[in-house]
């Protein structure tokens, strides 16, 4: 699991490699079945990147038959 902050401390958590587990399945499949390299997939589950394509999410969403929410998720900032 790994998360990307913006500038007011805003959390998406991003837990493909839980799904990912959960199906059995890895990164080097999942770049193939969805038409991604490998690096992107383990920046994807890394959070290190800043935003994704709604095609590539459907596509991973699909082949990983699951929901956007399964894999993201939000946490409002900490006061």
């Amino acid at each position: 699991m790994s998360d990307a902050e913006d500038d007011k401390g805003q959390r998406i958590t991003v837990t493909l490699d839980v799904m990912l587990a959960r199906r059995k399945m890895r990164s080097k499949e999942l770049a193939e079945r969805v038409g991604i390299t490998e690096q992107n997939v383990s920046l994807l589950k890394s959070g290190k990147v800043k935003g994704v394509r709604f095609e590539t999410l459907a596509r991973i969403c699909e082949v990983l038959d699951c929901q956007p929410g399964d894999i993201l998720t939000y946490e409002p900032p900490e006061d």
